[in-house]
C-alpha cells in the first residue's frame, strides 16, 4: 500500500521527537544524580533537539483537528515569516542567545526537509481529522504511485541501503556525512533524501551519528 502524506510526515517526525525525548532523559537522569557534575554537552544535545522536534510537534498537535496538508501548510508559512523578520539573539544571557540561534537553525532544517512535501502529495485526497472519521465514513486514500527518482537519488538510496550511510555533527553547525564502506553520498543529496521521505535517521545522538535507513518508499523506489 503506498504511504499517504500523513504516514510520511509521522515517519519523518518519529526520528526528531524521539531524539528530544532521548536528550531529555538523558539530561534529567545527570542533573538528579548528586553523586556526579552536570554534563554541559548534554544540556547543549537537549536544547538542539527540542528546537529540532518543535515544529514536527507543533504540526502533529494542528493536524488532529485540521489534517496534515493544512497543519504543514500553515507551520510553514508561519516559520517562513518568523526567519524573515526575526533578528539575531541579542540577550546579555548567552545561553538564551544560544537557544534563539538553535531555533533559526532548527526552523531552516524544517522547512528544507518538508520542502516538497505537498507537492508530492499534491493529487492525494483530502486528508480526515478524527472528528471528521467518526461523524461520517470517507472512501479510503487513493494510492500513491512510487515517486521517480534520478540516477543520482538512486545512488544516493543505494548507498544508504549498502554502505552504512550516518549524519554526524560533531561541532554545532557542522554536519557531516560518514560510511562503514564503499561511496560516500553527498551530505545535502542524503538530507533530500529524508526530506522526500525515502529514507529516515535513527533518533540517536548527532554527535556519535543518526545512521540512515530506508523508508517503504525507498525501497520501493529501488525495486521498479
Amino acid at each position: 500500500m503506498a504511504a499517504t502524506l500523513a504516514e510520511v510526515f509521522e515517519s519523518l517526525s518519529e526520528s526528531y521527537t524521539t531524539r528530544e525525548e532521548n536528550a531529555r532523559t538523558k539530561l534529567a537522569k545527570c542533573l538528579t544524580d548528586s553523586g556526579q557534575g552536570v554534563d554541559t554537552s548534554l544540556i547543549r544535545t537537549a536544547m538542539d533537539a527540542a528546537a529540532d522536534a518543535v515544529p514536527y510537534r507543533r504540526v502533529l498537535e494542528y493536524a488532529e483537528k485540521a489534517g496534515v496538508r493544512v497543519a504543514l501548510t500553515d507551520v510553514r508559512k508561519d516559520l517562513t515569516r518568523q526567519l524573515l523578520t526575526r533578528s539575531a539573539g541579542s540577550s546579555t544571557c548567552q545561553i538564551r542567545n544560544e537557544a534563539a540561534r538553535m531555533e533559526v537553525e532548527a526552523a531552516q532544517r524544517f522547512l528544507q526537509n518538508t520542502d516538497n512535501l505537498l507537492d508530492h502529495f499534491e493529487d492525494a485526497p483530502r486528508e480526515e481529522t478524527a472528528e471528521q472519521a467518526e461523524a461520517e465514513a470517507e472512501p479510503a486514500p487513493a494510492p500513491v504511485d512510487v515517486p521517480t527518482a534520478t540516477p543520482a537519488q538512486k545512488r544516493t538510496l543505494e548507498a544508504i541501503r549498502d554502505n552504512g550511510v550516518a549524519i554526524q555533527e560533531l561541532r554545532v553547525g557542522q554536519r557531516r556525512v560518514t560510511v562503514e564502506r564503499g561511496e560516500r553520498p553527498r551530505r545535502d543529496m542524503v538530507e533530500w533524501v529524508v526530506g522526500q521521505g525515502w529514507a529516515k535517521q535513527a533518533a540517536t545522538s548527532l554527535y556519535d551519528g543518526q545512521a540512515a535507513t530506508l523508508t517503504d518508499i525507498g525501497e520501493a523506489i529501488l525495486a521498479r
